[in-house]
């Protein structure tokens, strides 16, 4: 840009003061023609690797952020407002977009291109680049007082972007839940009120924008005629050479424009940086791997030594809580304080005990969502941290209270348990969990379709599809909680009898909530206050024979 202003001041200097012909000219002007298609080809150059460079970068943290989620595990997910960690990880990632392509490279181009343009007009006319120098300030000081505006309107855009997110598609599934109890029409109002506050701050961030801009290209043009005149004075009273001075006036507007493109990008840029604020937030979110805050809770308690052993894949392992401690935050009590628990090899352990007592908690530690901030997990005498979670999660299967099915077919949420697996796979853990009475009642059999949470299904039939995934699965360790909550006493009496079936062979926690359960354990613990307060069997504890009144007084909280 440089060199065709000059080489252009130069053409004009020779052919209208010089009297130069075009032969004369003709280096002159291929100079221009080839300075022009450089610009072009840099230009070129310059939008191309921005897009190339936002977009493997949007890739690669939209790739980690979803890997981080994942290995947060449902601790973390259960805290969150769905809608927004879908808005995050969408139009979150999406947002960085003008950031990375085009506020960030505008940066480096504001600090350079003015720098390099001041010093090729210090050198043709040192009055002129003072008068540029004087003038410069105007624009970043004006860019850092509306900065801040910009940027807390810009984050309150963010904010109610993600709101609207959370609660639309909170609405969207609790849709039938509002039909059934008139409450939909109050929603929709709901959602239009949040959609206007989300379009008048928009407005608004727009509005401080289209000012902004207005007062950008105000200052550029007036620093720009500032030195217009003082060129135009001198020139008039022969104080500067003509060629000189075209020159200055050509790299002028250049000297202001890379200013003027960084106050066009910034307030686009802002909504990115936003996003990137939210994108940390989760990426730097303590994992059950690290949690930090849980070692400091008692930090003057230190794990007590575990037996070494060998762990034999593929076969049912002997799990030993030993002394577990685990707290959520050092403000909070702790969920685990002295937890110990043998679990044989092949056994059936089921945890009982009020609401808040521990038992889920105990669960996700086993299944490595958590880690222990105290004490330890001992599969066959070796420590369960000593294992990659991903190597121990992949022997053990998990049967909830509520499965989790995904949008796809009968077939693919089946087949998450083992990708890859043959039909005779699939048809046979299909039997085992009471599966294929399902499927010949549905329209297209394996091929249904069912929807996100499995809202095409029944509560039954949607355990029966965990239920199949399990045996699919064919893991050593089974964790169960509570398979059989909220299900009609049919779709129980199959789902009780292939659980009988599935928990053969294996070692399995077994969360209980409702006798007909913890009645089939080989052993059931009660759990008050973080820890195993009595232990025995079934018959001991009177659980079965209709001795319910003790177990149930300890659901309660009496024990």
């Amino acid at each position: 840009m440089i060199g065709q202003a000059w080489l252009l001041s130069s053409a004009i200097d020779a052919a209208f003061l010089r009297g130069a012909d075009l032969r004369a000219l003709g280096p002159i002007l291929l100079g221009i023609a080839g300075a022009a298609a450089l610009r072009a080809a840099a230009a070129w150059g310059h939008e191309v690797l921005a897009q190339r460079f936002s977009a493997s970068v949007r890739l690669a943290v939209r790739d980690r952020l979803l890997r981080r989620i994942l290995a947060l595990g449902p601790r973390f997910a259960s805290g969150e407002r769905v809608g927004e960690l879908a808005n995050t990880l969408v139009g979150g990632v999406e947002a960085l977009d003008p950031y990375l392509a085009q506020y960030l490279p505008q940066v480096v181009l504001a600090g350079l291109v003015p720098l390099l343009v001041w010093v090729a007009v210090l050198r043709a006319d040192p009055l002129s680049a003072l008068v540029l120098l004087l003038t410069f300030p105007l624009i970043p000081l004006f860019m850092w007082l509306i900065g801040g505006a910009a940027q807390e309107r810009t984050r309150r855009q963010w904010v109610t972007l993600s709101r609207l997110a959370a609660r639309f598609l909170d609405a969207l599934q609790g849709l039938p839940t509002l039909r059934a109890f008139g409450r939909a029409g109050d929603e929709a109002e709901a959602i239009a009120r949040a959609s206007e506050g989300h379009r008048e701050v928009t407005m608004g961030v727009l509005r401080l924008a289209f000012v902004s801009a207005l007062v950008l290209e105000a200052l550029a043009t007036l620093g720009t005629a500032i030195v217009a005149v003082e060129l135009g004075l001198r020139l008039l009273y022969a104080r500067v050479a003509f060629r000189e001075a075209l020159l200055v006036l050509f790299l002028a507007p250049e000297f202001y424009r890379p200013l003027r493109a960084l106050g066009s990008a910034f307030h686009a840029g802002m909504a990115g940086k936003e996003a990137a604020g939210r994108i940390a937030e989760v990426l730097e979110a303590p994992g059950p791997l690290a949690a930090p805050e849980v070692e400091a809770c008692h930090p003057e308690e230190p794990r007590p030594a575990v037996r070494r052993g060998v762990h034999r894949p593929g076969r049912p392992p002997t799990i030993a809580f030993e002394d577990v401690r685990f707290a959520y935050d050092a403000a909070r009590p702790r969920a685990l304080d002295g937890f110990s628990l043998a679990l044989p090899a092949g056994a059936t352990v089921a945890l009982v005990g009020a609401s808040g007592a521990g038992k889920t908690t105990a669960a996700y530690l086993l299944m490595r969502f958590l880690e222990p901030g105290g004490g330890a997990i001992t599969v066959d005498g070796s420590p369960l941290e000593a294992l990659a979670p991903e190597e121990w999660r992949r022997r053990v299967a998990w049967v909830p209270q509520r499965p989790r099915l995904f949008h796809g077919t009968v077939r693919e949420n089946v087949a998450l348990a083992r990708p890859g697996a043959s039909d005779a796979e699939l048809a046979e853990a299909a039997a085992r969990g009471r599966l294929d009475v399902v499927l010949q009642g549905l329209p297209r059999g394996w091929e249904t379709p069912v929807g996100e949470g499995g809202e095409r299904l029944s509560g039954g039939e949607a355990q029966r599809v965990a239920l199949a995934r399990a045996f699919l699965k064919d893991a050593p360790v089974l964790v169960l909680d509570e398979p059989t909550a909220h299900l009609d006493p049919a779709s129980e009496a199959a789902v009780v009898e292939a659980i009988e079936e599935l928990r053969k062979g294996r070692t399995v926690l077994l969360v209980g909530h409702r006798l007909t359960t913890v009645a089939r354990a080989d052993r059931v613990a009660l759990v008050a206050r973080g820890r195993v307060v009595e232990e025995g069997t079934p018959r001991e504890l009177g659980a079965t024979g209709g001795g319910y009144a003790r177990l149930v007084a300890a659901w309660q909280g009496a024990s």
